[in-house]
């Protein structure tokens, strides 16, 4: 017999893995036995191709064996979690597209908890007794908080432009900066919303430059909005100028066609007074006579997911009536969150505190040290001497599309070591149970206090214990 026949002949058995797995462990409490038993086969199969490319010895392969069982294990439990998960996010983006983006408050959550797990009045009128809309329990809280006249709430904000424009534009025009035709995330671009719409583009002006007479010329028997689309995820800076929105609403009301503003990020509070730079407000460009307004509900707002829809109820009306209205609505879980949330907005200083995407935004870098230092002595010591951690000074993003060029200082902890050692530490914060992302530039690790909860401590430095194992 060859040297490979004999490996391959030392390979366990399925009945004698899963015969051990039921005497020693308790997996199969946890795992269905199916999993298990295909956990076993795959791990097995793994063995005979090291083999079959040489890359196992007979120790290697008795050493492999004896670790089958805890593999099996491991692989198993991969199998049946959920795959969506919670993670820490170190990494000093606070609305991360990837991570998420805006978080829920606690109080919020109670809300959804409350009305999900119930039936609620979500189509009941409560006062009739009759058949109501879902958008009702929306409607007067949106309208006080942005002083609107309706409102209308749909899943994104790329659909709320599309819902607008095919409502109000289909088959006809709409006039838009050159400069304004932005991508959105996910290649997802302002024409091509526009044509999905229906709407048929007409760009004016520059890249760098538009002027109220490029609107002006571009008007025709068509046209039948104009188009302002806020830049919120890029700036052009230097030689550049653009129409103010109250001198575009002014041509609007002159020739009778309606301004559709795409603000992106819907901010309700303005930031510049927490030492941030300006955004524009959604009261803002109400209070400029803007006829409809759309804006994300998960960005700086800090809420679920949505696309919101503000501005004159006799355009709002037409597009609920729409179809699309139909394709886009929100469901129960939505509602219950954007409605918690935006009671907040009620007071300013209740929002700040309570909404995690302005709390985390406008906390004071004092507040920040204090948890740094914290941080850093509960790290001491589960990194071996071949580690540098230390606190250091750095800036954060807003992220999300939002405030592109702000850079908010922050406090973060940092972890050099040798070359390679950093990336494996990384890999395995990622491996952990509660997966931790930190940011990494030039060999060195970088934790960010401002996205990091006080209460994620615990789990961080458990994170870290079972890093240092493996690195």
């Amino acid at each position: 017999m060859n040297k490979k026949a004999n490996l391959f002949s030392r390979l366990p058995k399925v009945d004698d893995i899963i015969s051990f797995i039921e005497q020693e462990m308790n997996l199969l409490d946890e795992v269905p036995r199916e999993v298990v038993v295909e956990s076993i086969r795959e791990e097995i199969d793994n063995l005979r191709i090291k083999i079959a490319n040489g890359s196992l010895d007979t120790d290697g392969l008795n050493s492999k064996v004896e670790d089958l069982p805890i593999l099996v294990s491991k692989r198993a439990r991969k199998k049946v979690s959920y795959r969506l998960k919670r993670v820490i996010n170190a990494s000093g983006v606070v609305i991360h597209t990837n991570l998420g983006r805006s978080l829920i408050d606690n109080e919020v959550m109670e809300n959804i908890s409350e009305v999900v797990s119930n039936y609620s009045n979500l189509e009941f009128d409560l006062d009739t007794g009759k058949r109501g809309s879902r958008y009702s329990h929306l409607i007067d809280i949106i309208t006080r908080v942005t002083g609107a006249e309706d409102a209308l709430v749909v899943n994104n904000n790329a659909a709320a432009v599309m819902l607008v424009l095919s409502s109000l534009a289909k088959d006809k025009e709409v006039i838009v900066s050159r400069g304004e035709l932005v991508e959105i995330g996910g290649s997802f671009r302002v024409p091509d919303v526009m044509e999905q719409s229906g709407a048929k583009l007409v760009d004016v002006g520059t890249t760098n430059k538009t002027h109220l007479w490029d609107y002006e010329r571009a008007l025709s028997e068509d046209t039948s909005a104009f188009l302002k689309v806020h830049t919120s995820n890029y700036r052009i800076l230097g030689f550049t100028s653009e129409v103010k929105l109250d001198e575009l609403v002014e041509l609007g009301k002159k020739h009778s066609i309606p301004v559709v503003e795409d603000l992106g990020s819907g901010v309700l509070i303005d930031l510049s007074k927490y030492g941030l730079e300006y955004e524009p407000t959604v009261q803002d460009s109400m209070k400029a006579g803007v006829d409809i307004i759309t804006f994300s509900g998960d960005k700086l707002l800090g809420g679920p997911q949505a696309g919101v829809i503000i501005g004159k109820k006799k355009l709002i009306d037409i597009m609920k009536k729409h179809p699309l209205n139909r394709a886009f609505r929100i469901d129960k879980f939505t509602i219950a969150a954007l409605e918690a949330t935006l009671r907040f907005y009620l007071d300013e200083d209740e929002a700040i505190r309570k909404i995690p995407t302005l709390r985390m935004i406008t906390m004071p870098l004092e507040e920040l040290e204090r948890r740094g230092n914290e941080l850093l002595n509960l790290l001491k010591g589960k990194l071996d001497d071949s580690f540098s951690v230390g606190l250091e000074d750095q800036y954060s993003q807003v992220g999300g599309g939002s405030m592109p060029l702000e850079q908010i200082p922050t406090k973060t902890i940092t972890i050099s070591s040798q070359e390679g050692k950093i990336t494996k530490l990384e890999n395995s914060l990622r491996e952990y149970d509660i997966p931790v992302i930190a940011r990494i530039y030039k060999d060195k690790m970088y934790l960010d206090l401002r996205t990091i909860k006080e209460e994620e401590f615990k789990t961080l430095v458990g994170a870290f214990e079972y890093a240092a194992e493996r690195v």
